[in-house]
């Protein structure tokens, strides 16, 4: 693998408790100094991004370099600090964004979809309600469109249908309830597996992998426009009706995605590229990595697991880069997938490592780095830094912004009775009895499903009898009999 796009790692690596103990505790909570030195820095960074947002595009309205990318790092500093004022700054940003909508484009971090998105969430935090209507029902008006493909829309994320679809998410995770019913999202989905199979066959690959997508005639394999991208959120629970056809058309493709791996643990850009170059979120195991683990929580096969431990041991030696400390092809990108394998392995190397780059991106501007086309915004520059920085101060809820699937936003699907308790935390444990599903009732009395999936909050019930629902859990592991948890 080339040294030459990324410096080197000037960190020793984990050793032991002794080597992080003035970083976070043994449950993961930082320390106290360390927790001060970043919201020191943010404040700092926050500072400088502003200033330098006063010569940024005011037409650009998007998440990815532009003004809705602003209102969501705000969004998320409100969440994080619970200061009102940023939830006003998320505003101000937002509404900016919506006065500069293109039409040309669908998703999340290139299109209307996304101003639209985060305009909504931010006019329901502000108890205006008529406005977040409004959004939501324009953000509507676009579905049609993706599930057809007009225009010859892709499949990624950027440019195409899971990026319109992430924007769905988007609303439900943060109205905390099922806003835009599932079956908008599940028919976006049936469109993506269509478009996959299709290509797939017009690629003669389908002795290979059921499902193939392209950009610009391009086969990519990373997060932002490729395979693994794509593979994630047709993995997540409920997404694609049938639990069969994830069996028989997703597992199988990414398993073609893991069979391009290089000796180095890393990923290619595409399929074909014998190039092993890029260990970005956008490009390389950075974003594979998260397909993986997914893949691990659905299927419970250990071999993803290994995998995405190999893409920890890639972005450890190769993932500061000289592009700088941005999240699509920077530092704190790359940290976020320390921070995802420690959320599914609770092993506090992965935090160590995270807090590690986190000290690297404290030092922002001091290593030579490049600087970005746009270095204040959210995916290229500093406002993807401060994102990060502001997730690392609670680790176990940190999220890869405007991708990850947030937990909590999945789980309303699920009810909350004993049943399904037990259940959450039967698929966190990994236990056999898992992998078959539960049927249950919603509060919403609609007969739904609860996968076999990551739910690793329901975790520490296991172990704590003395809590509530501990108790309960225990209770009806003995009802049902589950006694080798």
């Amino acid at each position: 693998m080339s040294e030459q796009r990324a410096l080197k790692n000037p960190y020793p690596d984990y050793s032991g408790p002794g080597c992080s103990q003035e970083l976070f505790d043994v449950q993961g909570n930082l320390t106290q100094h360390f927790s001060s030195c970043i919201r020191s820095k943010i404040s700092e960074l926050l500072a400088a991004m502003e200033n330098g947002l006063k010569s940024a595009d005011p037409r650009d309205c998007t998440g990815y370099t532009g003004w809705a990318g602003i209102a969501l790092l705000y969004l998320h500093l409100n969440n994080v600090f619970e200061d009102p004022s940023f939830l006003q700054k998320a505003l101000d940003h937002v509404s900016r964004s919506l006065r500069s909508l293109t039409q040309r484009s669908v998703t999340f971090l290139c299109g209307d979809a996304g101003p639209l998105a985060i305009a909504a969430v931010v006019y329901h935090r502000l108890q205006k309600q008529q406005e977040a209507e409004e959004c939501v029902n324009r953000l509507m008006l676009l579905q049609p469109l993706v599930v057809q493909g007009k225009g010859k829309l892709p499949d990624e994320l950027l440019y195409g249908r899971v990026g319109y679809m992430y924007s769905l998410i988007f609303i439900n995770q943060h109205f905390q309830q099922e806003k835009i019913p599932i079956q908008y999202i599940q028919q976006i989905c049936d469109a993506v597996l269509a478009s996959g199979l299709s290509r797939s066959e017009k690629n003669r690959v389908q002795d290979q992998t059921p499902l193939m997508y392209e950009w610009y005639q391009e086969e990519y394999v990373g997060a932002a426009h490729g395979l693994s991208g794509i593979y994630y959120y047709l993995l997540q629970p409920g997404f694609v009706a049938g639990e069969e056809r994830v069996s028989s058309l997703v597992k199988p493709s990414v398993n073609y995605v893991c069979q391009l791996k290089f000796p180095s643990g890393n990923y290619p850009p595409c399929v074909g590229d014998a190039r092993d170059l890029l260990v970005h979120w956008c490009h390389g195991s950075p974003g594979v990595v998260y397909m993986l683990i997914q893949a691990f929580k659905v299927f419970g096969v250990r071999q993803y697991l290994e995998d995405a431990l190999q893409c920890g041991e890639v972005i450890w030696h190769k993932g500061l880069l000289k592009k700088g400390y941005g999240l699509c092809h920077g530092a704190a990108g790359n940290a976020y997938s320390f921070l995802a394998l420690y959320n599914i392995t609770r092993d506090p190397k992965h935090l160590y490592r995270a807090c590690m780059f986190g000290d690297w991106c404290m030092n922002y501007g001091k290593h030579g780095c490049r600087t970005p086309d746009t270095p204040f915004s959210l995916f290229e520059g500093m406002a993807g830094t401060i994102y990060f920085l502001a997730d690392l101060l609670h680790p176990a809820k940190a999220k890869f912004p405007a991708f990850e699937a947030l937990l909590e936003g999945l789980l309303m699907l699920t009810g909350t009775g004993p049943k399904e308790r037990v259940a959450l935390a039967l698929q966190a444990h990994q236990h056999p009895m898992a992998l078959s599903q539960f049927s249950c009732k919603s509060r919403m009395g609609r007969s739904v499903y609860i996968w076999r999936t990551a739910c690793r909050e329901a975790f520490p019930y296991i172990h704590k009898e003395t809590s509530s629902l501990g108790r309960e859990v225990f209770q009806y592991v003995k009802i049902y009999n589950l006694h080798s948890l």
